[in-house]
């Protein structure tokens, strides 16, 4: 259509467009006059945005995947508005692109097919607090950090911690997990129901509408089907997530090793134990070292675990003796013990910031991450092997890991305008995930498929799991305006 053809141009060039042509400019001008008038009547002219900047700002996440900025970028402040901007977008064909906070790492974000991006910064209210049942819901717009500031006088925390401060409706999205996941487990575990605008507008309940039940076996696991789904099903517009308690005592340890082998066996090992341990990181001697720098830390620079412990005092002692047992056995050194919360915040910011750090060690370079997840009895042979591949193909990755289930990131630092160098990035990265696959594990454990890895997925599951999912995405979205070209 015109207006389509309109929108794809971009707004920011209309006026130079319609001089070269001037034959349909009457035409062209009227649809999209339309278009932003109707959305303007939804959310009012301060919830309409066609500004470069703001485009721009909302067509990139922290990936290394650059596409296009949407055409135009609407601010809803309701669950109500959502649908009636999306009801316009379908009617006009026009994509529709959810965002939250912009810290997805897969490119997920972008605008291929141009469109409109759903910006719900603005919907940032927690709903519903529960907390004898220990569950809550919130908007879209609240973020972990926002929900556990809130949740502060009540004895309840939310675990989930990608490291950023990511959106807990965008969490739900990509099923992030993060450095309590070995414990708490991730956002598929933790999501309870969800509110979801479909691309028609029509708002569904996953699980009924104000349901909360800890458990259910009725009818198929909806929840779930959007949790993952990286906005390509429908817009979350809430989120029912569990709590837990805040833990009695909480202690943190940072144990250096000799070798790779030797921390990751430990790992291993401790799992294999029963030690009920909440948080337990690897970072391997180029990531500690570039932690150090960038935080002006002392840590050896080695293969080194950081490790939590939640619970009550006698039962950490129980915990912590296991622990240290496995780690003397496998060369560990003494632990770096860090119990105040000043001291454990001090800690677990070095391990968040390793994204930064490694960035760091090339100044004026760029950052890619990629992460795989393999079953625990596996990660030390993968480790080892990614290890000798960077070394063998010259490139800059510092290796980070919630290797307590399996997961972990290669942080790689290059040079975009070195093709030789970008070229063997990006055959380094296939082979990892290739490898993960030939080890029984999956291309991506908590980024998400995106941009980069929708040829991966299909090797992963297979040409007829992916027949399903395009069945249930024409099923949900017919016409395919909900973030078109990631993950399928």
């Amino acid at each position: 259509t015109l207006l389509g053809q309109t929108l794809r141009l971009g707004f920011s060039r209309l006026p130079a467009i319609f001089w070269r042509c001037r034959r349909y400019s009457s035409a062209q001008t009227g649809a999209v006059e339309r278009v932003i008038a109707a959305f303007r009547a939804v959310t009012g002219d301060e919830g309409v945005s066609v500004g470069l900047a703001v485009r721009e700002q909302h067509g990139r996440d922290e990936s290394v995947h650059r596409c296009r900025p949407p055409d135009v970028v609407v601010f809803p402040r309701s669950v109500e508005e959502v649908s009636a901007l999306a009801k316009i977008c379908h009617h006009h064909r026009l994509p529709i692109i959810p965002f939250g906070t912009g810290t997805g790492l897969e490119g997920g974000v972008g605008a291929l097919k141009g469109g409109v991006c759903f910006s719900l910064r603005k919907m940032d209210q927690v709903l519903d607090l529960h907390q004898e049942d220990s569950d809550v819901t919130v908007e879209p717009g609240v973020t972990r950090k926002a929900l556990n500031a809130y949740l502060r006088d009540t004895g309840l925390w939310f675990p989930v911690d990608p490291g950023a401060d990511a959106s807990l409706c965008g969490m739900a999205a990509t099923s992030a997990s993060g450095t309590n996941a070995v414990r708490y487990g991730t956002m598929r575990e933790n999501v309870m129901n969800l509110e979801v605008v479909l691309a028609d507008g029509t708002v569904l309940h996953t699980a009924g509408k104000g349901r909360r039940p800890r458990k259910t076996s009725a009818g198929y696991n909806i929840t779930n089907l959007f949790v993952g789904s990286e906005g390509t099903l429908g817009i979350i517009t809430k989120a029912t997530l569990r709590l837990y308690g805040i833990p009695e005592s909480m202690v943190s340890a940072v144990c250096a090793f000799p070798s790779v082998q030797s921390a990751v066996d430990s790992t291993v090992q401790i799992l294999q134990a029963g030690v009920p341990i909440a948080r337990i990181e690897f970072l391997d001697d180029v990531m500690i070292n570039a932690c150090n720098r960038f935080n002006n830390l002392s840590y050896a620079v080695a293969p080194t675990l950081f490790l939590e412990f939640h619970g009550s005092s006698k039962s950490m002692e129980e915990q912590v003796s296991i622990t240290e047992e496995i780690t003397r056995e496998n060369g560990g050194s003494d632990f770096a013990w860090a119990e105040d919360e000043e001291t454990r915040g001090r800690l677990w910011k070095a391990r968040h910031d390793a994204w930064y750090a490694a960035q760091a060690l090339r100044p004026g370079c760029k950052a890619y991450s990629t992460d795989v997840c393999v079953p625990i009895s596996r990660l030390p042979q993968i480790i080892v092997e990614t290890k000798e591949d960077l070394i063998r193909n010259r490139l800059t990755g510092p290796i980070a890991g919630h290797v307590g289930d399996g997961n972990f990131h290669c942080l790689m630092v290059l040079d975009p305008n070195d093709p030789d160098e970008v070229q063997r990035v990006h055959g380094f990265t296939e082979r990892v995930a290739r490898r993960a696959l030939e080890m029984d594990g999956t291309c991506t454990g908590e980024h998400g498929v995106g941009l980069g890895k929708r040829d991966l997925l299909r090797e992963e599951v297979g040409p007829l799991a992916i027949e399903a999912m395009q069945g249930i995405k024409a099923t949900l979205d017919p016409k395919n305006l909900m973030n078109p070209g990631k993950v399928l």
